[in-house]
C-alpha cells in the first residue's frame, strides 16, 4: 500500500477553477479541521511506523504485519527482556487493532522527533523478527507479560 502523509486537509478540495480558493465558509470549515490534525511523520528506516504528537507527549505508531498471537508473545518476551523499547526515555503504553493488525505503540521522549526515533525503531524490528520466530511457548513469567501486554490493547471500529 502506498500511503502519502499530508499535514491538513487541503489535499481535500481540488483547486479552484478560478484559483480563488475556497469559498470563506469552505476555508473556515478547513481551518478548524486542519488545527484538529495530530502532528505525524512517517519514519523511513521501518514500514509503517508513525511518530506523532496528539499533546504534549510524542508517540510512536508501528503498523505491525504479523498474525496476532504470534506477535502478542513477542511482545511480552521482548518487554520481559526490557527490550520493548524505541530508544532512552520511550515505554510501551499498549497497543490497538485496526483493520486486523495489531499496532503497538510508545511513549517517546519528550524531545523526540521522528528522526531521533529511526535508529531505535531499526534496533526494535530486527529484536521483534526475532522474537516472532520464537515460537517455543511462553514460560510461566511470559504468559503473565503477555497478559499485561494483551490488557492494554484496544479494538477500534
Amino acid at each position: 500500500m502506498d500511503i502519502t502523509v499530508h499535514s491538513g486537509f487541503t489535499w481535500w478540495l481540488p483547486p479552484s477553477e478560478d484559483g480563488s480558493g475556497p469559498a470563506q465558509d469552505v476555508a473556515a470549515l478547513l481551518e478548524r479541521a486542519n488545527a484538529a490534525v495530530v502532528p505525524t511523520a512517517r519514519l523511513t528506516s521501518v514500514d509503517a511506523a508513525y511518530w506523532c504528537r496528539p499533546g504534549e507527549r510524542a508517540h510512536l505508531r508501528w503498523v505491525q504485519p504479523y498474525d496476532e498471537e504470534p506477535l502478542l508473545d513477542a511482545l511480552a518476551r521482548l518487554a520481559l527482556a526490557a527490550g520493548l523499547t524505541v530508544g532512552d526515555g520511550s515505554r510501551f503504553v499498549g497497543s490497538f487493532r485496526v483493520d486486523g493488525l495489531v499496532v503497538p505503540v510508545w511513549d517517546l521522549a519528550p524531545d523526540a522527533d521522528a528522526a531521533s526515533c529511526e535508529e531505535a525503531a531499526v534496533a526494535l524490528r530486527d529484536r521483534l523478527e526475532s522474537a516472532v520466530a520464537d515460537r517455543t511457548p511462553l514460560t510461566p513469567a511470559e504468559r503473565r507479560m503477555r497478559a499485561g501486554v494483551v490488557g492494554r490493547t484496544l479494538t477500534l471500529r
